[in-house]
């Protein structure tokens, strides 16, 4: 059983720490063995927002897990504090995939773990990490950066981004995408994306490509055009470009994109369809269309992916 464990300390966003509960935490015995052991560490007794929390295990049990995550901080003018900053490198030196959601960032930062790399954190805060910590290489406009061993991600709904996004590099999409529907959160959104979208995101069923995104996914077999999908949606290209921008943050190509990807990684966990097959049920046409988008979207080709995830995959 891998073990995530939580590194929490008094002042931490409460938010942040009950995602990957949510997440890590929750129940698929019955749907993928081994599963994770989630466990909270801390000094002592914490304060997290307005609530006390009493830790399963002091810090140096962070050097004995898989996972270790680092939820955010809620003071970020302050140093953090050393032992947590010294457990967490330690866990890291030990071997472990070390996570940061939020501002938990200035922890890995502290830890000389984002030295050399690039990483992420809520918007507001890139500045103040890059003037901090000078030789990390900020990037304010994403939601999470994979470094292999070091991972971070923006604010709040981004962190449940970076947990789904580890979710789905251990057990693959179908397991993923099992867990984000009883969150009732979207299954997947790119690293890559911008964090800051100028209008608000309208609710699930309230805004204009309510019809038309559902429509488009199940025909994900069929070509389609930035101008099928504005004379479906019955507006002009660029309104289309405008509402998409607004509700999923991308393009409406390359929104596209990324569900044929992700209809892919499904198929090839769940099917034994060969490539060529599952190239045309997705839309890309042929196995090398498809090998050239998987490969570039996904970093290993289509055959690698199924090795790797096919036995994670529900029956």
């Amino acid at each position: 059983m891998s073990t995530v464990a939580l590194a929490a300390a008094d002042g931490m966003r409460h938010l942040e720490l009950a995602v990957a509960c949510e997440v890590f935490g929750a129940d698929l015995s019955g749907v993928v063995a081994p599963w994770y052991e989630v466990v909270v560490c801390a000094s002592d007794t914490v304060r997290i927002g307005r609530f006390r929390l009493e830790p399963d295990h002091g810090l140096d049990r962070l050097a004995h897990a898989d996972t270790v995550i680092v939820p955010a901080l809620a003071d970020v003018d302050a140093d953090p504090p050393a032992d947590l900053v010294d457990a967490v490198r330690a866990a890291h030196e030990a071997g472990a995939r070390v996570v940061s959601l939020c501002t938990g960032a200035f922890v890995l930062a502290a830890a000389g773990l984002l030295d050399g790399r690039r990483a992420t954190t809520h918007w507001a805060h890139t500045g103040a990490l890059a003037a901090r910590h000078p030789r990390v290489e900020v990037d304010p406009d994403v939601l999470y950066v994979d470094s292999g061993s070091v991972l971070t991600s923006a604010g709040k709904a981004a962190a449940m981004d970076l947990c789904l996004h580890l979710v789905r590099s251990d057990h693959g999409s179908a397991i993923a995408n099992t867990i984000a529907r009883s969150l009732v959160v979207p299954p997947h959104r790119a690293g890559g994306q911008a964090q800051f979208v100028t209008a608000p995101v309208p609710a699930q069923d309230n805004h204009p490509l309510a019809e038309l995104l559902p429509w488009a996914t199940q025909r994900l077999d069929q070509p389609m055009t930035v101008e099928d999908l504005a004379r479906r949606a019955n507006m002009s290209s660029r309104n289309l470009g405008r509402h998409f921008r607004s509700v999923t943050g991308a393009t409406p190509l390359q929104w596209l994109l990324t569900q044929r990807i992700r209809h892919a990684q499904e198929l090839l966990e769940t099917t034994d369809d060969s490539v060529d097959a599952i190239a045309a049920a997705v839309g890309m046409g042929t196995a090398a269309t498809l090998r050239r988008h998987f490969n570039r979207t996904v970093g290993v080709p289509p055959d690698a992916y199924r090795r790797t995830f096919r036995s994670s995959s529900p029956s």
